[in-house]
């Protein structure tokens, strides 16, 4: 308990699956917590059943939209004082594409662009307004902090009859190495963390049979690394790829981020 007493963060698409499960370790451990959805309300207040309503702020806020963003942002800041921590969860899957994706694969040109276009935006462009606005204001405050981008499989980024989903979680991956880089000077440190197999979330489509999810992983595998990685302890920890399955406090930096991310020239 009280890894990160004190500390701030703000956890995008934390109405359920793995960003409820990072918001409630964080919670757990002592922080002040912003979540974030898009468009469900009723999934932020049931938050505060748990008797979190002094350290919580619940706000909808589509990270598609820059300036919501910002808002979030100033809103934390008005709420708490500073920001520590940004979990960049929010995402789009490949239910938009296709309800049967799982075992009726579309093709790349049956894509509908403006399908493209939003899980792009989200899953892409998000992550860049959200962390672009918190750095901004940790820059200003002079504060260390941790970005922690969620990701996927390297499989799943690859796997037939998953684009867009695939490309945009590869293209946070590169970004989050390029931004690990800039940032390391300012103590600010950008890392992926992923479940490590496939995991019973809001991704699944909605015809998914309870045998089909008992055998998957539950988002509360990804509690203990996020933590981890919000953390003084992961203080010099950056531009590296975590896997939850694969992660132990014992270990932290052994085998769950021998994949690391960072420049390699």
């Amino acid at each position: 308990m009280g890894m990160i007493d004190g500390k701030v963060a703000i956890v995008t698409g934390a109405g359920r699956g793995i960003g409820r499960a990072i918001a409630e370790g964080y919670l757990q451990e002592g922080a002040n917590v912003v979540v974030t959805a898009a468009r469900e309300h009723a999934e932020l207040d049931s938050f505060t059943q748990h008797g979190w309503s002094e350290h919580l702020l619940p706000l909808l806020a589509d990270v598609t939209d820059p300036q919501a963003c910002e808002q979030v942002v100033d809103q934390t800041i008005q709420r708490f004082g500073q920001i520590d921590i940004l979990v960049n969860n929010a995402g789009r899957g490949m239910k938009y594409v296709n309800a049967s994706f799982l075992t009726e694969p579309s093709h790349f040109w049956e894509v509908d662009p403006s399908t493209w276009h939003m899980i792009i935006e989200t899953n892409v462009n998000g992550p860049f307004y959200m962390t672009r606005a918190v750095v901004t204001r940790m820059r200003e405050q002079q504060r260390k902090g941790s970005i922690v981008n969620i990701s996927v499989n390297y499989e799943t980024m690859k796997r037939r009859g998953f684009s867009p989903y695939g490309p945009s979680k590869a293209a946070l991956e590169a970004a989050s190495a390029i931004w690990a880089q800039d940032l390391a000077a300012l103590g600010i440190r950008v890392n992926i963390l992923l479940p490590g197999g496939a995991t019973n979330t809001g991704m699944l489509p909605s015809d998914a049979s309870e045998d089909m999810r008992a055998g998957l992983l539950q988002p509360e595998i990804m509690k203990a690394p996020a933590v981890f990685l919000a953390s003084d302890a992961s203080e010099g920890v950056t531009g590296r790829r975590l896997v939850a399955t694969e992660w132990s406090m014992v270990h932290p930096v052994g085998k769950a981020i021998a994949e690391g991310i960072g420049p390699s020239f």
